[in-house]
C-alpha cells in the first residue's frame, strides 16, 4: 500500500478511518471539550500549538471539574490539597491539579472489600455489580465488574502487586480510538484494509490483562488478525509468574509457559512464511521480547524475508530480553531490517500505561515518542514535584482528560525527559526521549515485562 504523504490524501484516509470506527465515536451533539479534543483533530500529533493548548486546557479543566463533582474519593484528596476547579483558571494552573501516585492503584484489600475499593475509584454511578462468592478472589471480583459492562483491566510490577484500573465503556472506547488514531498518524494508513496482522500479546477478546486488552481495536481495523497467545491469563497466573516464587504452581506455570513460548515462535514463523509473497501489508505487533525471539530463531535457521514497504512492526512494553539484559531499540530495528527486510521507519515503539489513555508513539523520522497533546498533558517533575526545565530528566506525570470513569491525573514512577518539540521531524507537539526507565526504588512495570516473564525461557543464542 502506498505511503500517504500529503494532507489531501490523509484527509480522505481519516474520513475512511472514522467510518470504520464509528462505533467508538459518541454522537457529535453529545461532545464535551474532552470529545472535541480527541475526536475532532485529524492528526493528534500535528495540531498547531495554540489550537492544541486551547483544546488541552478546556478538556482537562472539564475532566477535573467532573471528577471533583462526581468522585467523593478524589474530591476529598483535592480538598486535602486545598485545590478546587475554581483554582484552575489558565493553562499555567494545570500543574496545581492533585496527582494520584501510580502506587495507589496497587493498594487494595482482598475479598469483598476489594470490590468496595474498586467501586470507590469510579467517577459517577456504578452499574449493578453481583458478586456470587462469599470470599471472592481478585479475578472473581474483576469478572463481576466486567459482566456488568465495565472494563476492569490489570497490569503488574515485578513485585507481583497488580495495578487495577476501572474503565467504563466510554473510557475504554476513547482509549481504543486514541490508540488506533495515533497509529494511523505515524503509519499514514499503510496498515488499514488490505492487511493482515499477527498479535504477539494475550488475546484481547479473552483477557483483561492490559497487555492484550488495550489492543482490541486492531480487530476493527485490519483484515485477519492472528493471535499468538490465545489462552486466558488470570491474575493468579500472573502472580505466580511475577512473584518469582519457587512453589509447585509457580514452577508449573513457568514450565508450561516456556513450552508455549517455543510453540508460539514456531507458529509466528509459519505465519510469516505464509505471508512471504502476499501483495498486501504484513503487520506485527507485540512485546519486544517475543518478537526478538522470533527474529533470533529465524537467524539461527538462516532464514530471512523481504517485506520491505509491505511490512511493519509495532512494539509495546519494556525492552528486557533476559532478567538482566536490555535490548537497545536501535539494535532491535537493525534485526527487524536484517531478518524481515522492514525498514527502521516502519518499526515503531509505543509508550503507554494501564493508568492512562495517552499513547506516545515514535515518529518514523527520528523515533522520538510524540504526545497526543490535545487531550493529554505530559509533565516531568523534580523531587519536590515541580516542573523541570525543557530537556531535563525527572519523574513523569500526566493529566489525561479522556479518563471519564476514574481520575486520570497520575504521578508515575518512570524517569523521563520531555522536549518541547521533536529534534528530527516537523510535527509541532512535545515528545519524550525514547530512553524511559524506572526511577530508583520503583518496582519494574510494563506490559512487555509481564509477557517476557510469562514466556521467559532459557535460550542459547
Amino acid at each position: 500500500m502506498r505511503y500517504i504523504d500529503n494532507s489531501a490524501a490523509y484527509k480522505d484516509y481519516i474520513d475512511h478511518f472514522n467510518d470504520r470506527l464509528a462505533g467508538y465515536i459518541p454522537p457529535r451533539a453529545a461532545w464535551t471539550p474532552v470529545e472535541k479534543a480527541l475526536f475532532a483533530p485529524d492528526d493528534l500529533y500535528d495540531i498547531p500549538r495554540e489550537e492544541a493548548l486551547s483544546m488541552q486546557f478546556a478538556a482537562i479543566h472539564h475532566a477535573f471539574s467532573r471528577h471533583y463533582a462526581l468522585n467523593p474519593m478524589y474530591r476529598n484528596f483535592c480538598e486535602s490539597n486545598s485545590v478546587s476547579p475554581g483554582d484552575i483558571e489558565s493553562p499555567a494552573d494545570l500543574f496545581k491539579i492533585p496527582l494520584i501516585p501510580d502506587a495507589f492503584f496497587k493498594s487494595y484489600p482482598a475479598g469483598k472489600p476489594f470490590a468496595t475499593w474498586l467501586g470507590n475509584l469510579v467517577t459517577g454511578s456504578l452499574p449493578q455489580i453481583r458478586i456470587r462468592q462469599n470470599n471472592p478472589s481478585l479475578d472473581q471480583v474483576i469478572d463481576s465488574f466486567n459482566r456488568s459492562g465495565m472494563c476492569v483491566t490489570y497490569s503488574s510490577g515485578t513485585g507481583g502487586r497488580h495495578t487495577i484500573i476501572p474503565r467504563d465503556e466510554v473510557t475504554f472506547n476513547a482509549s481504543q480510538y486514541a490508540l488506533a488514531k495515533c497509529m494511523l498518524a505515524m503509519s499514514c494508513g499503510r496498515w488499514i484494509d488490505r492487511s493482515d496482522a499477527c498479535l504477539l500479546m494475550p488475546d484481547p477478546r479473552e483477557n483483561y490483562l492490559y497487555a492484550g486488552k488495550a489492543l482490541q481495536v486492531i480487530f476493527d481495523i485490519v483484515g485477519h488478525v492472528e493471535v499468538a497467545i490465545k489462552s486466558r491469563v488470570s491474575l493468579s497466573v500472573m502472580g505466580a509468574v511475577m512473584n518469582n516464587t519457587s512453589g509447585f504452581k509457580a514452577r508449573t506455570v513457568r514450565f508450561v509457559s516456556a513450552r508455549r513460548s517455543r510453540h508460539m515462535v514456531r507458529q509466528v514463523i509459519d505465519w510469516l512464511e505464509e505471508r512471504r509473497h502476499a501483495p498486501d501489508f504484513t503487520f506485527i505487533l507485540g512485546a519486544p521480547y517475543l518478537i526478538y525471539h522470533v527474529l533470533m530463531q529465524l537467524k539461527k535457521e538462516n532464514r530471512a524475508f523481504s517485506f520491505g514497504e509491505r511490512g511493519g512492526v509495532v512494539t509495546g512494553g519494556g525492552w528486557k530480553i533476559h532478567e538482566h539484559e536490555r535490548l537497545p531499540a536501535g539494535r532491535f530495528r537493525e534485526l527487524v531490517e536484517q531478518v524481515l527486510g522492514i525498514p527502521p521507519r516502519y518499526c515503531l515503539d509505543i509508550y503507554g500505561m494501564v493508568e492512562g489513555n495517552g499513547w506516545m508513539i515514535q515518529c518514523p523520522e527520528g523515533h522520538y515518542l510524540h504526545v497526543p497533546w490535545s487531550y493529554f498533558k505530559p509533565m516531568v517533575l523534580d523531587e519536590k514535584l515541580q516542573p523541570v526545565l525543557d530537556g531535563q530528566w525527572g519523574r513523569f506525570a500526566f493529566l489525561d482528560a479522556s479518563a471519564s470513569s476514574y481520575p486520570g491525573f497520575i504521578l508515575t514512577g518512570d524517569r523521563a525527559r520531555l522536549l518541547e518539540k521533536c529534534p528530527v521531524c516537523s510535527r509541532p507537539g512535545p515528545v519524550l526521549d525514547p530512553e524511559i526507565s524506572r526511577l530508583a526504588g520503583q518496582a519494574g512495570r510494563g506490559c512487555g515485562e509481564e509477557v517476557r516473564r510469562m514466556f521467559a525461557v532459557n535460550r542459547q543464542e
